[in-house]
């Protein structure tokens, strides 16, 4: 059994990026899809498929690499809150991460999404990530 799914999802993805994974399979759930499509739309993972053949259904995340240094996109995913300490942040105080260059993926009132687009939005929620 395991306590801490977001934390699951982030030591995948970050144990296929060190083994050079071109794909990563993940057990789904609406939190980790909603992870996925943001880490889609920042540029962060090529591309994403939601399998629901079986009865949790599962995420398969293409992962980014820079053609020429074959370098990973994602450089790091940290976890911020977790289940035994839960961080949460106010609309006018959320956290920026490497002074903007990467993104802290926040769990909102309206639902998942970057701090830059929280801020925009004037919600605050629970800092759930870094990724840079």
């Amino acid at each position: 059994m395991n306590t801490d799914p977001i934390a699951d999802y982030l030591t995948r993805v970050r144990n296929a990026i060190k083994a050079n994974h071109r794909v990563v399979e993940i057990p789904a759930s609406n939190i980790k899809k909603a992870i996925t499509k943001v880490l889609y739309h920042k540029g962060y993972i090529q591309s994403y498929r939601f399998d629901d053949a079986s009865v949790q259904g599962t995420i398969k995340i293409a992962l980014k690499y820079n053609p020429a240094t074959k370098a990973p996109a994602i450089t790091k995913l940290e976890r911020v809150s977790s289940p035994g300490l839960r961080k949460y942040s106010p609309a006018d105080n959320l956290p920026r991460v490497l002074s903007g260059l990467g993104i802290a993926i926040i769990s909102t009132s309206k639902g998942v999404m970057t701090e830059k687009e929280a801020k925009n939005e004037n919600v605050g929620g629970e800092v759930l990530c870094y990724v840079y």
